[in-house]
């Protein structure tokens, strides 16, 4: 008997995706459905192309058309992603999705993890920029290895010249660093600080992005205020150590974002540094800076735990040659980061699906 698009469209209203709470036919994720005899095909368009349920889904499809509609049905999904955008974000409407990369206090490897996480999101297929507003100690031209890299202009038809953005390892890259003498010391005033690093979002030909990530300066000063309160952001990542003291400066951090006139939602805390594991043991950790310090923080804010993520060599050297460590195919780290992106991906989909409600 023929199988009718209604039938698969029917037993697919089974499936709901975990996070939105709804069934991928209400959701509109399934596309290009075509039958012929008992060769079913579609596409399956998910929020976020670093969705961690990718497989979960492919299967619950596949055996909702068996059990309803046909055991013998011949089953081949395609899966693609188009990344949501949370509602009234007219600013910079070609970028989808801003997210802030932050930290109470310096040293924490915030830049490390903000450079990692770009590059896991496009190995996933995003389209992603990586914007470095820490004006006082930029480091993206270092690990990126573009230290002495000007990026280049445009003239767009009304007359305004736009900043063109390097692209290096599938990102657009973008950094106050690329404006100075790499030697020099910048004495930015706040005001004049400020003004920079609009100039990075408006006056930039981003193209098209799924996430713009925007790696923070320490702390929770004129940038902080300047970027929250000037552009839409569809969340803030915070990273701290394991620390006392860099926990108790992630607090601010933490609670700047929940200010009254800031109020960016939170999408979770990266614990870096978390313990060390020598490469000769690789099953034992050293937790040299104390343990479980940021999921304690978490739970304090009532905000996902995003993370830890241990002490290696590799990481420091891979920054320092400028090619970020998950450039480099190593197991352990695309599990990490894999799993970080995954999940700071996912919080945007569901605050994105949320505010469309």
């Amino acid at each position: 008997m023929q199988i009718n698009p209604q039938q698969v469209l029917d037993a697919l209203k089974n499936v709901e995706d975990p996070d939105l709470k709804k069934d991928l036919v209400t959701l509109n994720m399934i596309k290009d459905l075509n039958i012929v005899d008992k060769k079913v095909s579609f596409t399956l368009e998910l929020t976020t192309p670093a969705c961690p349920m990718k497989d979960m889904l492919k299967n619950a499809c596949t055996n909702a058309i068996k059990h309803f509609v046909d055991a013998e049905a011949e089953i081949s999904i395609n899966v693609t992603s188009r990344v949501t955008q949370p509602v009234n974000s007219n600013s910079l409407d070609q970028i989808k999705n801003i997210i802030l990369v932050s930290s109470g206090k310096g040293g924490v490897g915030k830049s490390t993890v903000a450079s990692n996480l770009a590059v896991t999101l496009a190995k996933d297929g995003a389209k992603v920029g990586l914007v470095d507003a820490d004006i006082y100690g930029p480091s993206i031209p270092t690990m990126f290895d573009l230290v002495h890299a000007k990026p280049g202009a445009e003239e767009t038809a009304e007359g305004k010249t736009k900043i063109l953005p390097i692209e290096k390892y599938g990102i657009k890259l973008l950094s106050l660093g690329f404006f100075a003498d790499p030697g020099q010391p910048v004495p930015w005033r706040g005001p004049m600080a400020s003004n920079a690093v609009k100039q990075l979002f408006n006056d930039t030909n981003w193209g098209e992005l799924d996430y713009l990530i925007v790696d923070l300066p320490p702390g929770t000063g004129d940038i902080h205020i300047t970027i929250t309160q000037s552009f839409p952001i569809s969340g803030a990542v915070v990273v701290t150590t394991p620390q006392q003291v860099a926990l108790a400066d992630t607090h601010k951090g933490l609670a700047m974002f929940r200010m009254p006139g800031i109020n960016i939602p939170i999408l979770g805390v990266i614990e870096n540094m978390s313990y060390f594991t020598p490469q000769e043991l690789p099953d034992n950790k050293y937790y040299i800076f104390g343990k479980g310090g940021g999921q304690v923080l978490a739970e304090r804010f009532d905000v996902p735990f995003l993370g830890e993520i241990p002490i290696i060599q590799s990481i420091a050297e891979a920054g320092d040659s400028g090619k970020p460590a998950t450039l480099n195919q190593n197991p352990l780290l695309d599990e990490i980061f894999g799993d970080i992106a995954s999940k700071i991906a996912q919080q945007i989909s569901i605050n994105n699906a949320q505010a469309s409600n």
